[in-house]
């Protein structure tokens, strides 16, 4: 879609000299001679930018610009004069200018400003489109995600929020397990009991089993007094066991007999309190491997295992990772109070290329330090670390050896296409901009796919 501009100044023939001037730009022009005219033409139409002129009979310059920046402030406004003085330009910069240029001015000077300006407006749709995205993606409370791996955690999440069966999560550290386990809690008719969470890789089995079991007073040294465990606590709530594939050995036959008998004993009493909390457990663990090496019990695996889910590695999640990405930068440019809005092109394809051995925990201090050191609107190269900065696509692991299975080079450059454009959230111009192709070479590759089917959209 052509961008329009709207150039206001009560001169005519500086109207006209600067509707040619940004024929250069393929924009359409319209122009106004007053800025009582041009608010009437912004309250009709939408305009991309406006470039106005300070001194105007009526309403000046820097008034126009306030009443556009309090009802669209979207869209960036560009003020001339020809008083060049520090006053007038932050003046025009109070009144929400995105710049200011002198006079006298060359074309060429009006030109590069207004196409600045112009980039800024697309670069401010993408953001809002790909926050809308993001909110229709959050189906689960701090998880984000479109990919299908991702949904189907989501499905499951949903069927099983409602039971008292127990569940495992499974999947590689910092991939968000805790984060399931709270929205199944949350979505479920314990929400409003407690949520208690404890690492069963954070400390020894005699510890271990006091902070789950409790103890009372003389169990050992140092049991002074009564101490309710986690099991108790939990109440009627839920008991998220974190790393349980961690825990010592010595303490799964007890934690078996609590979960096979419902009730469990303090450490050093006779006492049986029932258990009545529901259990998530946690792994990135192979428990079958475990098993098989004697390093878990086999009864108490089956006990755990009643409903799985598998939370993916984030390499596995391709269509997520710019969303995350955009999403972070987003957070943490608020928390700073800088104006960081998104990340370039070449970033993006090195974020896709990044194996992420982290998962979602890698890529989140990864955006969070590059928001920091960021000089620009946009994360750039420099900001990311030299490991993702330096990343290379890894090769295909193999080729089919069977000649019939091997494809030519235009499914392999279909399948690749449709790949980069869906990663980008469908997005025409960072998609162009990633494979090296011309937005009109992107388009009409894009219908010969079946990806577009009528005349060329605005980027989703």
């Amino acid at each position: 879609m052509t961008a329009s501009v709207l150039v206001v100044d009560d001169d005519q023939e500086m109207c006209r000299l600067l509707q040619s001037g940004l024929e250069k730009l393929d924009v359409e022009t319209v122009t106004a001679t007053s800025s009582e005219q041009a608010l009437r033409l912004f309250s009709e139409r939408d305009f991309d930018a406006v470039l106005t002129d300070l001194r105007m009979g009526g309403r000046t310059g820097i008034e126009l610009c306030r009443a556009i920046n309090e009802q669209r402030p979207d869209v960036p406004v560009v003020v001339m004069t020809a008083f060049g003085s520090l006053e007038a330009a932050t003046q025009a910069i109070r009144a929400g200018a995105y710049d200011f240029v002198t006079k006298p001015f060359e074309l060429d000077r009006i030109r590069v400003t207004m196409e600045r300006a112009l980039q800024h407006r697309d670069l401010q749709r993408r953001v809002e489109r790909l926050e809308e995205t993001l909110a229709g993606t959050q189906r689960v409370e701090g998880l984000l995600g479109k990919s299908a791996a991702m949904q189907r955690v989501f499905d499951l999440v949903d069927r099983v929020a409602a039971s008292a069966a127990t569940v495992l999560i499974r999947g590689p550290s910092g991939t968000g397990k805790e984060l399931v386990a709270r929205a199944i809690h949350e979505r479920g008719p314990r929400q409003t009991l407690p949520f208690v969470a404890i690492n069963c890789a954070a400390m020894p089995a005699n510890l271990l089993e006091s902070e789950l079991f409790g103890h009372v007073k003389g169990a050992f040294t140092d049991a002074r007094s009564d101490r309710s465990g986690m099991f108790e606590v939990a109440k009627d709530g839920t008991l998220f066991l974190d790393e349980i594939g961690e825990m010592p050995l010595e303490l799964q036959p007890k934690l078996l007999r609590a979960l096979q008998e419902r009730s469990f004993r303090p450490v050093g009493s006779s006492h049986e309190i029932p258990l009545e909390a529901r259990i998530v457990a946690a792994t990135n663990r192979d428990l079958e491997q475990a098993v098989a090496h004697g390093l878990f019990r086999e009864d108490l695996y089956y006990r755990i295992q009643v409903i799985e889910i598998d939370v993916p590695p984030l390499r596995a999640r391709g269509n997520d990772i710019l969303l995350l990405a955009q999403h972070f930068t987003t957070r943490f440019a608020a928390a700073a109070g800088k104006t960081v809005t998104g990340i370039t092109a070449p970033v993006a394809k090195k974020l896709l290329a990044y194996p992420w051995p982290g998962n979602v925990r890698e890529l989140q201090n990864c955006i969070e330090r590059a928001v920091t050191l960021t000089r620009f609107s946009e994360i750039t190269m420099e900001d990311l670390p030299e490991r993702i900065a330096n990343a290379v696509p890894e090769p295909a692991s193999h080729f089919p050896e069977d000649l019939d299975a091997l494809e030519s080079m235009d499914e392999l450059e279909r399948r690749y296409v449709i790949h980069v454009h869906e990663a980008t959230g469908r997005n025409k111009s960072l998609t162009s901009k990633i494979l090296g192709f011309n937005r009109k070479t992107l388009y009409r590759k894009l219908i010969r796919y079946g990806v577009e089917a009528g005349p060329e959209d605005d980027d989703p």
